[in-house]
């Protein structure tokens, strides 16, 4: 499997697991700033990352993440109408 770095140059393996992306991203961005970071910052760092995969990569990561945005979105209006009717 092929690996990209952070800015700092923590490798990450890209095999489709958007999970270990986001992690990596928290440590990176998130826990290396002590919560001191930006909107910015954390657009840098992704933009780092994505700017090293290729086409094919960036189509399997989008998907997943669409993927998973829509689970969110789903179960968030879930838990709207269930407390909805649940009043």
């Amino acid at each position: 499997m092929r690996t990209i770095k952070t800015t700092s140059g923590e490798s990450i393996t890209l095999d489709g697991d958007l999970l270990a992306i986001m992690e990596a991203l928290f440590r990176e961005v998130t826990a290396r700033r002590g919560l001191e970071r930006s909107f910015e910052d954390m657009v840098q760092e992704i933009t780092y990352l994505i700017d090293q995969m290729d086409d094919n990569e960036r189509r399997t990561y989008l998907a997943e993440s669409l993927f998973l945005n829509t689970v969110k979105y789903e179960n968030d209006k879930l838990e709207a109408y269930m407390k909805k009717i649940t009043r």
